[in-house]
Parts: C-alpha cells; sequence; structure tokens
C-alpha cells in the first residue's frame, strides 16, 4: 500500500535582489513610456497625428534598435502639477539609412509637449551628444513651447532654453546635419529651433509661429486663424520658411527618410579606421558575477572579459596598483582602454621599513590607493597617445584616507589621475556598476568630466559617501543643533532621527534620482552593456576630429 506523502513542499526559489530590481525597472520603464496617459495618447491619435515614440518606430530602420537616452529624466519631480513623464520629450540614437542619428521628439501628450526645466536640459544633453560625436540630428517637434509657470526656471540662464538654439547654431557651422519635422504644435521662441536646422518639414494642420492668434490679438488687436498665421500652407507658399509641406506624419517621416539617405557620409574616427571583425564575447550572466548591494567580492577581470571580443585582455601593470584594474582590449571590434574598480580583497607588497624583507597590508577593493591612482594616470596618458577610447568601469568607494595614506601623498596622487581624466581627448564612456562615491566619481570619470556616455546599472549608488556613513553624519549634525537649541532628545527620538536621515538619503542614493535629474545618460541592465558599449562606440566613431593631449601641471 502506497503511503500518503507528507512531507512539506518544496519552498520556492528566494527571488534574488537582482530580479526585483530589474522587474522594478522595467515596470518603472513601462510607466515613463506610457508620457501623458492613454486619455491623452488618443487625443493625439484624434487629431490624426502619432505620439512621440510612434514616430520613432516609423522613422527608424525595420529590425534596428532605438538607444533611448534619459528615459528617467524628470523622475518623481514636478509632482505639484502632474509631473513631467521623461522631462516631456523622447531622444536617444537610432539608425535611419544605416547611419545612426540622434533623434530629439517632442512628447504632446505631456502638457502638450511643453518644456519644464528638466525638459530644457534633457534636449541640451542630447544635442551637446550629437555635436561631440558629430551625430546628424533629427527633431520631430510638436509642442507648446515654454511652461509658462516656471518660466523663471526655464528661460534666462546659460543652460536654459536658449542654450537649444545656440547648439543649433554650433552644430550647423560644423557641418553636422539637422533635419526638423514640425508634426503639431511650435510657437514662440522654439520657433527657432527647426527654422535653424537645415531642412524643415511641416505637415498640414500644424503651426509655427512666434505668437499664437490669442496672443496676437491680446498685443496688436489683430484677429488672424491659426492657419493664416502660421499654418503650413502660409509657411511653404507665402513665407518660404518650409521647405517640404507633407498631408501627414507618415509622409513627413518617409521625407526624412529619404533625405537623410542622401546625406554624406564623413570620415571616422582615428580609432574606428582600426576597427576589426567583431568576435563574441564569451557569454556569462553579470547578474550571477556582480551583486546587487556592494557586498559580494568579484574580480573586475572576469567582468571586463565578459564584455570584450574573445574575452581577450591586455593587462596594463598587472601587479601594481591592483585596485584600479587597467589594459587594452577590442569591442565591437572597436580598440578599447579599460579602467576599472577592482573589488577583491588585496594583499598587498610594501617596500621594505625597519625590518628586513618587504612587508604586507590589506587593500580593500574600491578604494583608490596612490599607487592604483599612479598607475591609472599613466594608462590614461598611454590610451591618448595611442588614440584608443576610453572605458570606466566605475564601482568606488573613494580614495584611502589615514595617516599612512596621506603621508604617501594621495591628494597629489589623485590629482594627478584627476588631470589626466580631465584633459583626455579621445573618447570616454563611463559605466556605474555599483557604488560612485565621493572624489572617487572624479577620479572614474564622473558627469563633470565630460563622458561622451555615462551608464548607469540598476545597482548604481551616486553620492559624495555611501548612505550609512552620511545618515550617521547627517544625524551627528542635527543633534547638535538640537542639543544648542536645549533639547535633548532621548534614545527614541534618536532612532527615529536615524531611520529618517538613512530614507532620505537611501531615495538619493538611487539611480533614478540621478538619472531624473541627468546625472547619468541612461539606467541600463547589466546583460545589455556590451550591446550598448558597442553602439556608443559607434556614435563616437563617427567624430573625425581629435585634439592635441596636453596635461598642463603635472604633479608628479
Amino acid at each position: 500500500m502506497t503511503q500518503p506523502d507528507t512531507s512539506a513542499p518544496p519552498a520556492p526559489p528566494t527571488r534574488s535582489a537582482w530580479q526585483d530590481a530589474l522587474e522594478r525597472l522595467a515596470t518603472d520603464r513601462l510607466t515613463v513610456h506610457a508620457g501623458g496617459g492613454s486619455k491623452a495618447q488618443q487625443r493625439q491619435h484624434d487629431k490624426n497625428r502619432l505620439t512621440a515614440r510612434e514616430r520613432i518606430r516609423q522613422l527608424l530602420d525595420d529590425g534596428m534598435p532605438f538607444d533611448e537616452l534619459m528615459t528617467f529624466a524628470g523622475w518623481e519631480m514636478y509632482q505639484d502639477v502632474g509631473g513631467c513623464p521623461s522631462g516631456g520629450t523622447v531622444t536617444g540614437i537610432g539608425q535611419i539609412q544605416g547611419r545612426p542619428w540622434m533623434i530629439i521628439a517632442n512628447d504632446a501628450t505631456v502638457k502638450a509637449g511643453a518644456f519644464f526645466p528638466i525638459t530644457a536640459k534633457k534636449v541640451i544633453r542630447a544635442q551637446t551628444i550629437a555635436l561631440e560625436n558629430h551625430l546628424p540630428v533629427v527633431y520631430l517637434v510638436d509642442s507648446a513651447g515654454v511652461y509658462l509657470p516656471m518660466q523663471d526656471e526655464i528661460f534666462p540662464d546659460q543652460d536654459d532654453f536658449g542654450r537649444v538654439f545656440y547648439l543649433n547654431a554650433r552644430m550647423s557651422a560644423r557641418g553636422i546635419p539637422q533635419i526638423a519635422a514640425i508634426m503639431g504644435n511650435c510657437v514662440a521662441g522654439g520657433a527657432y529651433l527647426p527654422v535653424m536646422c537645415d531642412t524643415l518639414i511641416m505637415t498640414e494642420g500644424s503651426g509655427l509661429y512666434l505668437a499664437g492668434p490669442a496672443l496676437v490679438k491680446a498685443a496688436i488687436g489683430q484677429v488672424v486663424d491659426s492657419e493664416d498665421l502660421g499654418g503650413a500652407s502660409m509657411h511653404a507658399s507665402i513665407a518660404g520658411t518650409v521647405d517640404y509641406k507633407e498631408p501627414d506624419d507618415a509622409a513627413a517621416l518617409r521625407r526624412i527618410r529619404a533625405l537623410a539617405d542622401l546625406y554624406a557620409q564623413g570620415e571616422s574616427a582615428p580609432f574606428a579606421r582600426r576597427r576589426k571583425e567583431t568576435l563574441p564575447a564569451p557569454e556569462r550572466d553579470l547578474t550571477d558575477l556582480v551583486g546587487f548591494d556592494g557586498s559580494k567580492t568579484y574580480d573586475v577581470r572576469d567582468l571586463i572579459t565578459a564584455l570584450v571580443d574573445g574575452g581577450e585582455f591586455h593587462e596594463f601593470k598587472a601587479e601594481y596598483g591592483e585596485t584600479l584594474v587597467c589594459g587594452f582590449a577590442r569591442a565591437g571590434g572597436y580598440p578599447v582602454a579599460f579602467v576599472a574598480n577592482q573589488r577583491t580583497v588585496i594583499k598587498k607588497k610594501l617596500k621594505s621599513g625597519g625590518e628586513p624583507g618587504l612587508r604586507t597590508r590589506i587593500e580593500v577593493g574600491g578604494v583608490i590607493y596612490g599607487d592604483s591612482a599612479d598607475k591609472a594616470a599613466r594608462f590614461i596618458m598611454d590610451a591618448n597617445q595611442a588614440g584608443v577610447p576610453l572605458v570606466f568601469l566605475s564601482d568606488v568607494t573613494g580614495f584611502m584616507v589615514g595617516r599612512d595614506s596621506e603621508q604617501e601623498g594621495i591628494i597629489r596622487r589623485g590629482a594627478k589621475l584627476v588631470n589626466a581624466v580631465s584633459n583626455t581627448v579621445v573618447p570616454k564612456i563611463t559605466i556605474i556598476t555599483g557604488g560612485s562615491f565621493g572624489a572617487g566619481n572624479y577620479a572614474m570619470n564622473g558627469k563633470a568630466y565630460a563622458p561622451r556616455f555615462l551608464f548607469a546599472w540598476p545597482s548604481a549608488k551616486y553620492a559624495v559617501m555611501s548612505g550609512n556613513a552620511a545618515a550617521k553624519t547627517l544625524m551627528d549634525i542635527q543633534l547638535a543643533a538640537l542639543k544648542r537649541a536645549g533639547t535633548e532628545p532621548d534614545d527614541e527620538d534618536i532612532l527615529r532621527l536615524y531611520d529618517e536621515v538613512k530614507s532620505k538619503y537611501d531615495t538619493e542614493l538611487d539611480p533614478r534620482y540621478a538619472a531624473a535629474r541627468l546625472w547619468v545618460d541612461e539606467i541600463i541592465e547589466p546583460n545589455d552593456t556590451r550591446d550598448r558599449l558597442i553602439r556608443a562606440l559607434e556614435a563616437c566613431a563617427q567624430n573625425p576630429h581629435q585634439d592635441e593631449f596636453r596635461v598642463g601641471v603635472f604633479q608628479v
């Protein structure tokens, strides 16, 4: 007789932090992609117009990816006025007629495509990427202009709305193609953007004017309808502003593709002329290699070999300055030079001191020591001399502190590394895989050091110091302030205060917080890193110009 199975069912497998993070990223991305929501999308369709992302899909070559940039711009910002998903505009790089183009498309489902402060900054960053990499640009214009309740935050400063037109003109002077298609509203100062492009396309039913009918009536008392004031037919036949008038979105997008196919192809960057056949990288799940919370040690060489062609990596000074790993490889056939934070614990041999022989010390992975800074600075100079793009894999706690480190000249040696990073003339790409704290962010080519592209994994943490350290420091400051005010907090008050400070800081450590403010260009999944890196190199390859490498005063 068979006995019933009374054993407990097997426990379900434990979900990993990576699974939770990647699912949340996918969900949040879908939320952003919805723009102003289904009702706003339907209103766009009722006008016989496509949404921004629908336009981009029709514009791109069939089957080719769209590498969206700054997806999370404006994330959880402007909540008091309903938010601004993706900054009210969609930007990214995609192939049109076999060539990478930067695409900048207003999302009319978000406040009629109006420019918020983050919108201007996002468009400026997209234009800057195009300028630095000589990428041709398509603007899909459908915007109500500046969001007037915030005009003081959008209009006047150096990196505000006016910078968009400045970059228009600078790209034109550099011979970088720009095509604009007006596919809805284009009003006020925003009207200059398409008119400053090489080619201007406009769809019937769209409007292009410095002031709309209501403002014209208020300003000068003139009554005029939208079509006579700034319609496609008027601009095509009377004002002569429009180069091509098209009946609808689909026709305008076909026209862009036809024109793009005629543009001359410029020279490639010097490094791209040494491109070879792409070899596959060793297959590896990078979420198995790199822990999500930074507590797991790993050898960054394993990460590098998973990203490069054939897993072949030529390491520079492998036994010296081991908390930074440097070396040459190929990715997608392109030569590249890696600077990466090592995350293993290292037993370091030291020069002999009072006793004979060598002494040793333990060095912590993710920390930059003096010899590591020396090595990386020298390697960066070599990469510039060789004309090879630099790729920084950033998982950094910061520079080493303490008496021994100060006496070894950590400030002087760190300054040398920062100098080399600052004055680099080859393309620089940064990928933040974990922590990016303090001055380590600077040494590893953070946003202030003009990377051509800056990507972050969902595990990235971006701040002046780690969460626990910052929470304790901030809490100590607040406790001191309370005591000066005559309040003596008890243990419960201290715990509550710590939790409040820690919660706020943890929110600010999240990569979405950084992405919302454009401190990173995109949050990417770890296993997409190689493909995104190769396509970023392809974008960098469009600029044939390389400046002379000079470092000025160099600490030795």
